[in-house]
Order: C-alpha cells, then sequence, then structure tokens
C-alpha cells in the first residue's frame, strides 16, 4: 500500500524565548529579615568569641614558660584600645547567650517559629537593659585609662 501525501507541509512547532527577566534586589542579599541577620550576629559573635578564648587560653600558658612574658603580654591589656576590646566582647558575650537561648525556644518551643521574629526583638531588648547596666562601670574604667 503506498502511503498518500497531502499537499500541505507539516509546520515546525515555534519556539519562543523569553527574554531574561531583570533581577531586582530589594534590600539586603539577606533575605530573611530577623531571622537571617539573627543568624549572622549569632556566628560573627561565635567566631568572635571562640578566637578571644584562644588567644586567652595562649597567653594564659606563657606564665608557664615565662612569667616575665606574661607580665608584659598581661601589660599591653592594660590599655584603653583593649578596654574598648573587652567592651565589645562583653556585648558578644550577652547577644550570643541572648540569641542561644532564643535559638533553643525556636528549636524545642512548638510554637517557636511563629514567634521567632518576636523573640529577636525581645533579644535585642534584654541585651540593651544588660549592656546599660554593663557600660557605665567599664567607661568610668575607660576613662580613668587616659588620666
Amino acid at each position: 500500500m503506498a502511503e498518500q501525501t497531502t499537499g500541505t507541509a507539516t509546520a515546525e512547532p515555534q519556539v519562543t524565548i523569553d527574554a531574561p527577566r531583570a533581577r531586582t534586589f530589594q534590600g539586603t542579599l539577606y533575605r530573611g529579615s530577623t531571622g537571617m541577620w539573627s543568624w549572622v550576629l549569632h556566628r560573627i559573635t561565635g567566631v568572635a568569641i571562640y578566637f578571644f578564648l584562644l588567644v586567652h587560653i595562649l597567653d594564659t600558658a606563657l606564665v608557664r614558660l615565662s612569667p616575665e612574658a606574661y607580665n608584659a603580654v598581661i601589660g599591653t591589656y592594660k590599655t584603653p584600645i583593649m578596654n574598648l576590646g573587652e567592651i565589645g566582647l562583653v556585648m558578644a558575650i550577652v547577644f550570643h547567650a541572648f540569641n542561644g537561648l532564643r535559638i533553643i525556644l525556636i528549636d524545642f518551643w512548638s510554637k517557636g517559629p511563629k514567634y521567632q521574629r518576636a523573640m529577636f526583638w525581645i533579644v535585642l531588648v534584654l541585651w540593651a537593659v544588660a549592656i546599660a547596666g554593663f557600660l557605665p562601670r567599664q567607661l568610668m574604667n575607660l576613662v580613668a585609662d587616659f588620666n
């Protein structure tokens, strides 16, 4: 049996390529709002605390090697710049601690994810209150260092 062909040619399917959509970023690269910023701050403060502990262990170990070297290192810590570093360290530790409690609540409380944003603002308020209690005394030490 012979195939019959009609006089009409079959058309090739039309393929359309959409023009690439322009991407517009609104805000920052971290789109998670308070949750993402909380995550970033928690990591930064954790790394800062880790490095402080590393330096603290190393300078304390100096006392076994050479008490004179230990005294020299401790003497460098009694400067206004190191006082500012201590303020930053305490601020990091307090935030890291409060935010760590927030993370525990998010992980283990069934309503934690729902209230994570409110808990972040509570963390900031508690952090500000705790730092407000610490800062005046430490700033008096800083002023005394300049005198």
